[in-house]
Formats: C-alpha cells, structure tokens, sequence
C-alpha cells in the first residue's frame, strides 16, 4: 500500500524527478488560480449576484470574521495570506474523493514548507506593523536571559504545525487503507467522508494557529499602545 504521494515517482531523468506530490500540489494551485480568475472577472454590485459570487463572499465574509476574532485586529492585512493558507489545504484535502488523486498533505514536505511560509511570515508581519527594532525586542521580554528559549520556541511551534497536519492526514489514510484490506466495500466508504470532514477541520485549525502566531507577534507593542497612561 502507497502511503506517501513522494513514494510514487511519475518522471524521472537523473536526478530530478517528478512525483505525485508536485504534480497535485501544481495542479490544486492552478485550479485554485483559474477558479479564482473566473469568479473574479465578472464581479457585479447589482442587487442580484451570481451563486459563484455568493459563494466567495460568504468565503471572504467567513474568513474575515474568523480573522477579526482571533487576532482582534482588522483582517485586511492578514486576508491574502491566512485565506490562501486555508483555500490550499481544504481543496487538496477536498479533492481526495477523487480516484487516483492522493493529497499533498499527506507529504511531510508538503506540510513543513506550510509551516516554514507561517514561520517566515509571522516576522513579517510583526515587523511590517511594529518596526523591526520593536519586533526583535518581543524575543527579549520578560529578560535577556529568555531569548535561546523565545528562539526555540518560534522553532518548535513550526514543527509542530508541520507534524500536526501530516499526522492527521496520514493517519486517516493508513486507518482507510486497512479497513479496505479488511473490509472492501462500507467502511471505506464511511471512513473516506470522515477523512474529508477532518481535512476540512484540519485546514482551519492550520489557518486559525498560524493567525494565532501572527497576532500574538505585534500584541505586545499592541497592548502597549492601547494601554491607558499612569495616573499622577
């Protein structure tokens, strides 16, 4: 039984090589951009939308909301990227239902470049928002002497991020390959729409945590600024 899209190798030529990882990693981020671009073109402020309309603004509604909630800022800036972050995974997770297809998720490359993307942008953000003298000075606080520990800190929540969702995903792959040695025909079947129900849930505990990472990057200075003056 193939449990990693890396184990099945398409092309090869020396090398370099080509396997299913890559190939369903290009080929959810080009549906994704055609989707994106055919839902885009023809936006309309009339009173009656199209259903793909509908559908995106309810999506950029939901994710906005989600946005405000956790990081108790305006989402605008973190929209692009935190819904992206989400549109990635829920579709490659989504289109498992497919034969054939074996979602990127379930390669630990896959899940740790996600997690190197919120590891590198988490600064970012902080920066961008905060100054980078501002920023780097979080990884001082509460005393100098806690910066190693802030450091591998940043460093073990980006594994951790990158674990999570490959085991959640390879897991659910491993118990539907065993029933189906087991059991051809019903409990695969049930297992299959459980995995779907915990890609989805997946994808957004992986958007909600890495906005959680990148709010809690400016909510010192945050607090600082919101914080009343001493009396006198």
């Amino acid at each position: 039984m193939t449990i990693s899209p890396d184990d099945v190798v398409l092309w090869q030529w020396g090398p370099f090589a080509i396997n299913a990882t890559l190939l369903y990693t290009w080929l959810v981020m080009a549906l994704l951009t055609l989707v994106s671009w055919g839902v885009t073109r023809r936006l309309s402020t009339a009173t009656t939308l199209s259903r793909w309309q509908n559908l995106l603004e309810i999506l950029v509604t939901g994710i906005n909301d989600q946005i405000r909630q956790v990081s108790r800022q305006e989402p605008g800036r973190y929209l692009p990227f935190v819904g992206t972050l989400f549109l990635f995974i829920a579709v490659s997770n989504l289109l498992d239902v497919l034969p054939g297809y074996m979602a990127p998720m379930g390669s630990l490359s896959t899940t740790t470049a996600l997690a190197i993307c919120v590891f590198v942008a988490v600064p970012l953000f902080g920066i961008a928002r905060d100054g980078p003298g501002a920023y780097l000075r979080h990884y001082l606080k509460p005393s100098w002497l806690m910066l190693p520990f802030n450091v591998v800190g940043e460093l073990s929540r980006t594994v951790a991020l990158a674990v999570r969702l490959y085991g959640n995903i390879m897991s659910g792959t491993v118990i539907v390959g065993i029933l189906l040695s087991l059991t051809p025909y019903f409990f695969p079947v049930v297992m299959q729409l459980l995995g779907l129900l915990t890609g989805m849930i997946q994808a957004y505990i992986f958007a909600v945590l890495a906005m959680v990472y990148i709010a809690s990057a400016s909510s010192v200075q945050q607090g600082k600024a919101s914080s009343p003056p001493p009396l006198h």
